[in-house]
């Protein structure tokens, strides 16, 4: 977060993003006992795992090749779970089939969005030079072009996505009284396998033979069903989970993560990165408000004291690069929390670490459900978003023009994909 100049001073800290606030802590409490390079060993090792699991199943294994063994999907059928489909679909008929049409509604409207948002950030490779990728794969292993994931909220958060999104595809696909074959482990390779899912697996030449409504209700089911579970772990952490936070950690300054480029003043004044800011001149910076007001008091060429848990810095301030008359440190600084004393004290440290644990795979069962379900939309031929694009297609064309134009449209987003992600790799964003 860059450095702001507010004019008001703020009223409370319950004024800041509960989002912003549960990432921070959630990162810190993960970490502190379990290393990120320990996570990212017990990721490397889980690759291994299912290489090994794949390869001692290999004769139960059905394998779809994209691009030889380059890209791969790996395919473990079991009878799991049908049972419940059934179930869920005979006792709920009526809301589900008014669920369908939200379903439907929430796909189209996805679809349009992430379109946009591929296309928005393959563009912004050739226009902005300092853009960084927009796509990237999720992981539990830092890595140019991977959107890192520590491995413990990895491995939970894919396994409840995958189950939450393949089971709705499932009961949609019995309330309409269609044959769902099998259901089972599915592991996306690249070279070996990387990311592991599940899968349920309807009858695909009766879903063709159902009218247009009945196949757009159980392609859309997965993400919608993402895109449900990422609300209601939005309402739980706004009704309920940003006050526990507040309850068990203390902000208690801004770490600093980086510096302007261009030989800002902060940099020059010795600021190291990691050093955490807890006051400005006479005032207390445990939030980023007190941070912004403290300097929007102050005019570029005058002097202020930093204060930080390691030294006291007098910096003379420079000139915002947008507002040359607004100061400016040239700083980037993030939130810095500490666990609450007198939690500590009443509940034990251990209890206030596995709660913030917890807490922090909310934040990731959150983002991933949205990110990943919303990605599922995307018009390419083997997602959701591309077999509900066919299915429309097929209502409006004949057949094999609608197929020709399914594909062109399919070819156009993979090239888009593939390049996005190429530029993440290549780059680092």
């Amino acid at each position: 977060m860059q450095e702001e100049s507010p004019s008001t001073y703020p009223q409370s800290a319950c004024r800041q993003d509960y989002l912003s606030r549960l990432r921070g802590p959630c990162f810190q409490a993960c970490t502190e006992k379990v290393s990120l390079d320990f996570q990212s060993l017990v990721g490397a090792l889980f690759v291994l795992f299912m290489a090994l699991f794949l390869f001692l199943q290999r004769k139960n294994i059905e394998v779809q090749k994209f691009a030889s063994w380059l890209l791969y999907f790996a395919m473990y059928r079991t009878k799991a779970g049908l049972q419940w489909m059934d179930s869920i679909a005979g006792k709920f008929k009526k809301s589900l089939h008014v669920l369908a049409y939200v379903s439907i509604i929430a796909g189209f409207f996805g679809m349009v969005f992430i379109s946009y948002a591929l296309v928005a950030s393959f563009l912004n490779i050739f226009i902005r030079p300092e853009a960084v990728s927009g796509v990237g794969l999720v992981l539990p292993i830092k890595a140019r072009g991977v959107f890192f994931v520590p491995f413990f909220y990895w491995i939970v958060s894919i396994f409840v996505i995958a189950l939450v999104h393949e089971f709705s595809h499932g009961i949609f696909a019995r309330l309409y009284g269609m044959r769902v074959k099998s259901s089972g482990l599915a592991f996306l390779g690249i070279v070996v396998p990387i990311i592991p899912a599940a899968f349920v697996e309807p009858d695909e030449k009766e879903i063709k033979k159902r009218p247009v409504k009945e196949q757009l209700a159980v392609y859309s089911a997965g993400a919608f069903a993402n895109f449900i579970v990422a609300l209601l772990i939005f309402g739980f952490v706004a009704l309920a989970g940003a006050s526990m936070v507040s309850s068990i950690i203390t902000p208690d300054g801004l770490e600093v993560t980086g510096f302007m480029e261009g030989g800002y003043p902060a940099e020059k004044a010795g600021l190291m990165k990691g050093e955490i800011i807890t006051g400005i001149d006479q005032f207390s910076t445990p939030l980023k408000e007190n941070f912004s007001f403290a300097l929007g008091r102050k005019k570029p060429g005058e002097n202020v004291t930093v204060l930080t848990n390691a030294s006291n810095y007098t910096i003379t301030l420079g000139s915002h690069p947008d507002d040359a008359s607004k100061p400016y440190l040239g700083v980037y600084v993030e939130p810095h929390t500490e666990l609450n004393k007198g939690f500590v004290e009443r509940y034990g440290k251990p209890t206030a670490t596995f709660l913030l644990w917890l807490m922090g795979l909310l934040y990731w069962l959150f983002v991933l459900n949205l990110g990943i379900g919303m990605f599922n939309l995307a018009p390419l031929g083997p997602l959701d978003g591309g077999r509900m694009l066919l299915v429309v297609l097929q209502n409006f064309f004949k057949e094999e023009k609608a197929v020709k134009i399914w594909k062109y449209i399919g070819a156009a987003f993979l090239f888009i994909l593939l390049a996005t992600m190429a530029f993440g790799f290549v780059k680092g964003g």
